[in-house]
């Protein structure tokens, strides 16, 4: 398929050929579910931690003697069933990650990358680069692409600082390398917009 490549203007100024390889595939929706679950379980800190018996603080002592007292038998002050004793069970840091193949990835990728473009959500230019990290003037030319307001994913090099700068304080724009680009990011957001040298470079991984 074929898309135009325009600029911050809105104006046409050359055209791109995508390949069907990429951007002309079949959404596997359980696929895409399994990348997007391993993505989310990926951000997960895992540093939740609780104390057990063997942790909790307390005197090695027996409460009191085993019998002829009335009360229940007791060995440990650190018991779950006591107050301020240890947790049974309680959670304790590990990883939450769950593997993924590298090509399951790239097909979810492709995939979704395939819907937005299919639904004509693909704005590709020619130069993403800005004169100056100003917000308001990066929000105007997005409103002279027809996006202001929507959620638009920016797909461009980290060196373009610029961009960083007057995007990262809008919550609904979030900006990537093409390199980082996931399925999860492309599914949150609505839009993708992209410049030249970003898709060649998502070209080169996902071909």
């Amino acid at each position: 398929m074929k898309v135009e490549i325009k600029n911050w203007g809105n104006e046409v100024v050359g055209e791109l050929d995508l390949p069907d390889a990429v951007f002309a595939r079949e959404v596997n929706s359980h696929l895409v579910w399994e990348v997007v679950r391993s993505y989310l379980a990926s951000r997960r800190r895992g540093t939740h931690k609780v104390k057990s018996r063997s942790e909790v603080a307390g005197t090695g002592a027996k409460p009191w003697r085993q019998k002829h007292t009335g009360r229940a038998r007791a060995g440990s002050r650190q018991s779950p069933l006591w107050r301020s004793g240890g947790v049974a069970h309680g959670p304790s840091p590990r990883s939450h990650a769950l593997k993924v193949n590298k090509k399951s990835r790239r097909n979810a990728l492709r995939g979704v990358l395939s819907k937005r473009a299919a639904e004509g959500r693909l704005v590709v230019l020619n130069s993403m680069e800005l004169d100056n990290p100003k917000t308001k003037e990066f929000v105007s030319k997005l409103e002279g692409l027809g996006l202001a307001g929507e959620k638009v994913l920016l797909v461009d090099g980290l060196d373009n600082l610029n961009l960083h700068l007057a995007s990262r304080n809008r919550p609904e724009i979030r900006m990537l390398d093409a390199t980082s680009l996931n399925a999860y990011e492309v599914l949150r957001h609505r839009w993708i917009v992209a410049s030249e040298p970003a898709v060649r470079a998502l070209l080169e991984v996902l071909s």
